[in-house]
């Protein structure tokens, strides 16, 4: 296996020309996507589910009484309520600590029963939420689709980021970010029917319709092929070399593939695959995945998609007329992620992340400005034109975070970890992500409440550190092979480069 292992210092440039896009990469990419679709209804359903009077009624009466309330509470606090609050982010708190057991599934069984396990929690998980008027069950269900999100994001972008081709390998793993934002786009057209329906029942139909993404997940489980990295790692070889050349649709794969067994070999003498995250050598890739989901969360994105009806209720806008804002900037994230999947292998990670720096400040500080001017905590004075404006500096903000931060947050994570560390490391990813999308989702309201208008203001200013972090720190990875990072990107890296002394 060393033996090997040695031709990957021989890598040529023919091998990787002749690597084709073949139909069954794009088919296994398609069908490991949608967990990505479930990731996204889960976020924005239950923003939603959250603001249906039925569900408020049966399950939060205080605070269907709160809102039932005028001129009793401020515009900016009327939903604020810790337990309703935490049925929303209780669902990051179960994907946080799932993780971790995502991690060695990932490993020990490969990433194709990974995505199943993570497709049965998302369908029990559906069936308990949708099912039952016990609160403390759909809560339990909320905790079991949490699980489905940890296994999911653990396991999907290091599938998509191993099958692709290195050529369109970040265009094929944004699709994971797309049906993300599919999702989204979904559940609001799914509340906004659901809101609608008489008898107390809406708020049911809206969480019993993740079952499709679920099962679609599940089922496609079962029908993709595992990734040579896994195979090979788990010590498949022959068949590891198969799955190579059907998914490359050539047979010269063997310097992609003596790289794999040589990654592969690494990745068996690390015992314990958490400490050695920690080693000198992988603090790069460390430290720019857990950097790039704490911003991702604090570009204030998710507090815009957990509450965009209740945002925008509280900026005024009527019941029907917050819902259609809601839709028209779900529309405007799943059209600008598109534009990310065809620009991200072309001009490059960086250039995106930086553009859309730039666009996302200037969007928030607009919106602060006419917010802090015409939304006070009894009245609002905000004209049909003002209230325009909102939206399209919203949907500015949305298009700037779907074609950067949305996708390349995770894209970047997933392509630059070596073997040996990817699976942990994305468990890191994933845990980090949860934990900050908790704590957003946990104090976003009482953000609101507090901060009114400077909300914006503060993730405006996150908006300005993390492109500095960006700037500096950040390195180009377009194009360039998943098992070549170390030599092609970090030990070139200006600042990086001092960690690789001893690799």
């Amino acid at each position: 296996m060393a033996k090997q292992g040695s031709l990957s210092i021989a890598s040529t440039a023919e091998d990787r020309v002749e690597a084709k896009i073949t139909p069954i990469v794009i088919f296994s990419c398609v069908l490991a996507a949608t967990g990505g679709l479930m990731f996204g209804y889960e976020v924005a359903i239950s923003g939603g589910v959250t603001a249906m009077p039925d569900f408020l009624k049966k399950f939060y009466p205080d605070v269907y009484a709160s809102t039932q309330k005028l001129n009793v509470n401020s515009n900016y606090c009327k939903y604020n309520n810790q337990g309703l609050q935490l049925f929303t982010s209780l669902l990051y708190l179960a994907a946080l600590v799932a993780t971790f057991f995502a991690s060695y599934t990932t490993k020990r069984l490969g990433r194709k029963k990974t995505m199943l396990i993570a497709g049965v929690f998302f369908i029990v998980g559906t069936v308990l939420n949708a099912a039952f008027n016990l609160l403390s069950v759909v809560i339990l269900g909320r905790v079991l689709l949490g699980c489905g999100v940890g296994f999911g994001n653990q396991v999907v972008p290091l599938f998509l980021s191993e099958i692709a081709p290195t050529r369109i390998r970040g265009g094929l793993n944004i699709l994971f970010q797309l049906n993300a934002t599919i999702g989204i786009l979904l559940a609001t057209l799914v509340n906004y029917g659901a809101a609608k329906i008489k008898g107390g029942w809406g708020w049911r139909l809206s969480l019993g319709l993740a079952g499709v993404p679920a099962l679609m997940l599940t089922l496609g489980s079962l029908i993709v092929v595992d990734t040579p990295n896994s195979l090979i790692q788990r010590g498949k070889l022959d068949e590891g070399r198969s799955v190579l050349k059907k998914i490359r649709g050539t047979e010269n794969i063997e310097t992609e593939f003596a790289e794999i067994v040589e990654a592969s070999r690494a990745a068996e003498e690390i015992k314990n695959p958490f400490r050695n995250l920690l080693e000198r050598k992988n603090r790069p890739p460390l430290v720019i995945a857990i950097a790039m989901q704490i911003f991702q969360q604090f570009t204030g994105i998710n507090a815009i998609f957990f509450y965009a009806p209740i945002l925008f209720a509280s900026m005024g806008f009527g019941s029907n007329a917050s819902l259609y804002a809601a839709v028209i900037t779900g529309a405007v994230n799943v059209l600008a992620t598109i534009v990310s999947v065809f620009l991200v292998d072309k001009v490059g990670r960086r250039m995106l992340l930086l553009e859309a720096g730039i666009q996302m400040f200037l969007s928030q500080i607009v919106v602060a400005i006419v917010l802090a001017l015409k939304v006070k905590d009894h009245s609002n004075n905000l004209s049909f034109g003002l209230a325009i404006l909102v939206v399209v500096m919203v949907c500015i903000f949305v298009s700037a975070f779907a074609w950067s931060w949305g996708p390349i947050g995770w894209l970047i994570p997933s392509e630059t970890f070596p073997l040996e560390a990817r699976s942990a490391g994305q468990s890191v990813t994933v845990c980090v992500n949860m934990l900050f999308c908790f704590v957003i989702g946990q104090v976003f309201l009482l953000m609101l409440c507090s901060l009114k208008y400077a909300i914006f203001l503060f993730f405006a200013a996150w908006v300005l550190i993390m492109s500095l972090f960006v700037l500096l720190l950040i390195p180009e990875t377009k194009n360039v092979p998943i098992e070549e990072m170390t030599e092609r990107v970090w030990k070139k890296h200006w600042f990086w480069k001092r960690f690789m002394d001893d690799h």
